[in-house]
């Protein structure tokens, strides 16, 4: 609706997954680095978490990306499976024949074995990734730990990446999961982005979307950050909304007050809330507020909000 106003060839913040506008920040790369060194020939058990809309899924299609032909790739994306439903999709993404009446644990697991071995046999890598992995059962993660038990004396013929929220990190701190635990050879907890990060992720999305000038102002820039925590995916939200405001009003040049509004419009009350602190708390506050530490942060606000403002 906007594109033609701000001299636009597409729209520069869809929340669709397009390449095109795949944006790698400090911290992106660096989780990539732990990836590639995850699956290196010891191979093992990857960890890579964040929270909703950091990027997670960013990183991991770029890392397919770079995968080449000697790579047998099985990627699930809805885990809420019992063991033999794993074991399944997994024949099912390696394109592993089997009778589906005759399916069992021992059955389809003797199948990805000799397709593993198959695999080595080859030469080539076996990779198994799956996404939104805390919601994996103890049993299941289990059933994937003795799958990685197939083993030459240099390397895993299975390697396994795991994808989640936080959650996931907790889960894996199970009695019961520490031999999985203990196999995870990288992990990596993805950040948001911080405020310079968040500067260039606007100017790169609208850079490829076919503007080479400064579509929000100074302010704006600042609030977005502020509203959506550096998280990409909402950062994307509001940016979207507040051209659309901007557009709406004939102002070239997006300002604080669409963010504002937009924040109004996309954004859930406790998130607002979170956004309208960091606005009013000195600027020094907030940049030590990353990870886990942004709940105690908001906590702390809240208290320091009405004493600043009195």
């Amino acid at each position: 609706m906007y594109t033609d106003f701000f001299g636009l060839t597409s729209p520069p913040f869809s929340i669709a997954p397009n390449p095109d506008f795949m944006y790698l920040g400090a911290r992106h790369t660096e989780a990539l680095a732990h990836l590639r060194y995850g699956l290196g020939d010891a191979g093992g058990f990857v960890l890579l978490t964040g929270e909703v809309g950091t990027g997670k899924t960013t990183v991991s299609r770029t890392l397919l990306q770079e995968l080449d032909s000697n790579t047998d790739v099985a990627f699930i994306l809805n885990p809420t499976l019992s063991e033999l439903e794993l074991l399944a999709a997994i024949c099912d993404e390696l394109k592993i024949r089997y009778k589906k009446a005759d399916a069992s644990l021992k059955l389809l697991g003797d199948k990805i074995t000799q397709r593993l071995q198959k695999n080595h046999q080859a030469d080539k890598k076996t990779i198994l990734i799956i996404d939104e992995a805390q919601h994996l059962q103890p049993a299941v993660l289990e059933q994937l730990r003795l799958l990685t038990n197939l083993e030459t004396n240099t390397k895993k013929l299975l390697q396994v990446i795991l994808i989640g929220q936080p959650e996931l990190q907790q889960l894996l701190q199970r009695n019961d999961l520490r031999q999985l635990a203990q196999r995870i050879t990288a992990r990596y907890h993805l950040l948001p982005l911080d405020l310079n990060e968040v500067q260039h992720y606007l100017k790169y999305r609208l850079q490829v979307a076919g503007c080479s000038r400064p579509v929000f102002s100074p302010k704006a820039v600042t609030a977005l950050y502020q509203q959506s925590g550096g998280i990409p995916r909402l950062l994307n939200l509001l940016a979207d909304r507040a051209m659309l405001a901007a557009y709406s009003q004939q102002q070239a040049t997006v300002q604080l007050a669409q963010v504002q509004r937009a924040a109004t419009e996309v954004l859930p009350l406790r998130q607002q809330s979170a956004g309208a602190a960091r606005q009013a708390l000195p600027g020094w506050f907030w940049p030590f507020l990353t990870g886990t530490g942004i709940v105690v942060g908001f906590l702390l606000a809240m208290v320091l909000l009405p004493v600043l403002r009195g």
